[in-house]
């Protein structure tokens, strides 16, 4: 199997967004290359006694990202059949219109092929079982060891669709739900991925949950983990659509009805989605958010007053944020 690689010469600071925005026009499996200095976490997880010598940050990171090649040579995006130069030319449309509203660097795109990368298999090496607080977060293919029977257990296989838990963003929404959410509240999770945070707000006492995302991926994965943890599929809608955007997403999911929001997404996305999904929630409904980097605080903050909501606490977990507001009865 053959696969056309774009290889993006960026900034670290810019990794999250251009990996959610070339993902959304239906490039895969990114890697992500940069010197970031490891986490006291990711040092336990690399299961060596002797680090190697990395070199000195300089902010810079490189993000490889993969296009099957089809037998005829073609190439496929979201259903589209395109040439090896219109691809390039999407990626670098996308490019140019993010350098509008923030910083991504040099953004300089070079193209290869490789042959039999299993990209979407190899990062399960690196995802073992982790604790968020209590909550015991375990792959399908690791064992419940006998010291945790009795914690809570999230069953959690991300696949192709972002969400694993691990990710200091995710952890913060998490506590928060833990917080609010009460026995039969309906949840709406705008940029749900692999489900997670709805899977949990059901396991918390949640009544319903209804997801949201762009990539069609999430459908599959949160099947499989709604079924991995016995999830009732009723009580879980998944919906593939830009609630920003389309009339049609926002009436499916409907208007007054919920008692949380939750949106774990760049600061960039929640400035404009925060005045869209306060018509969702009901009067004294919760609306938690995260993925917000410390430097983009205030601005999510002012975009949520301006929405008419009040901030009732903003957490934070290493350079992450989480504002948790409510809509006035």
């Amino acid at each position: 199997m053959k696969w056309m690689r774009l290889r993006i010469k960026t900034i670290a600071e810019a990794e999250d967004i251009l990996v959610s925005t070339l993902y959304d026009i239906g490039l895969e499996g990114a890697q992500i290359e940069d010197r970031i200095p490891l986490t006291p976490l990711e040092k336990e997880q690399m299961f060596v006694d002797i680090l190697p010598d990395m070199p000195q940050d300089d902010g810079l990171a490189w993000l490889s990202f993969f296009v099957e090649e089809k037998e005829d040579g073609g190439l496929e995006l979201m259903g589209e059949r395109l040439s090896r130069e219109a691809v390039l030319e999407r990626v670098e449309e996308e490019l140019e219109e993010l350098r509008q509203f923030c910083d991504i660097g040099e953004g300089s795109v070079t193209v290869d092929e490789t042959e039999d990368i299993d990209w979407i298999n190899n990062w399960k090496q690196y995802f073992h079982q982790f604790y968020i607080d209590d909550i015991l977060v375990i792959p399908s293919w690791e064992d419940i060891k006998v010291e945790d029977k009795d914690r809570m257990v999230l069953h959690i296989d991300p696949g192709t669709a972002f969400g694993t838990g691990m990710h200091e963003t995710t952890q913060l929404c998490i506590r928060q739900l833990r917080k609010y959410v009460g026995s039969g509240a309906r949840l709406l999770d705008v940029g749900s991925g692999s489900g997670i945070l709805s899977i949990l707000s059901l396991m918390f006492g949640a009544e319903h949950a209804v997801g949201t995302d762009l990539d069609p991926c999430a459908l599959e994965a949160v099947a499989q983990n709604c079924e991995a943890n016995g999830i009732d599929p009723s009580r879980f809608d998944m919906m593939i659509g830009n609630i920003i955007t389309e009339k049609e997403v926002q009436d499916r999911v409907g208007y007054g009805c919920y008692d949380i929001v939750a949106a774990n997404i760049l600061a960039e996305v929640l400035v404009p989605l925060t005045p869209v999904i306060v018509n969702q929630l009901k009067p004294g409904g919760i609306y938690i958010t995260s993925g917000i980097i410390d430097r983009k605080e205030e601005t999510v903050a002012e975009a949520v007053r301006a929405a008419g909501l009040k901030i009732l606490e903003i957490t934070r977990q290493g350079e992450w944020v989480s504002v948790t507001a409510q809509k006035p009865f």
